[in-house]
């Protein structure tokens, strides 16, 4: 995809601080800066959010996040990571190409990665009703 910059990115059209690259995948650092080791892992082809990523591309951009993750907790002091993702514009992607961010974590970093809700607005059982796949 020509204007998509994560392509430009796997393509080597734009330098990135690349941690770890292979046939499918490409792992960089986020140019945010906004917390140590902030990395993304992407697939090399073009998918614009989850939905629109092939079960293969998907299982080989999963086993790089395993291992980038293993690395992270393993070789650089870490000890766990979150992993996150933002697939549709009403879930705040705000980069058309599927991708998953790498935050890694140590005890007491005061990294407050998970989202806070205000609650739920329909009834459980009616929502699970609606969730359960038939």
């Amino acid at each position: 995809m020509n204007d998509c910059i994560f392509c430009k990115i796997a393509d080597k059209t734009i330098p990135s601080m690349t941690v770890y690259e292979d046939k499918n995948t490409l792992v960089f650092m986020d140019t945010a800066m906004d917390v140590d080791g902030h990395i993304l892992v992407i697939p090399r082809v073009h998918a614009k959010n989850i939905l629109d990523c092939d079960e293969e591309t998907l299982s080989h951009l999963m086993s790089t996040v395993k291992k980038i993750s293993r690395h992270l907790v393993n070789s650089c002091g870490y000890e766990g990571v979150n992993l996150l993702n933002a697939s549709g514009e009403s879930a705040g992607q705000s980069v058309g190409h599927f991708h998953i961010h790498i935050v890694p974590r140590k005890k007491g970093d005061n990294i407050d990665a998970w989202p806070h809700f205000n609650g739920a607005e329909h009834d459980t059982k009616e929502m699970f009703r609606k969730l359960v796949i038939k």
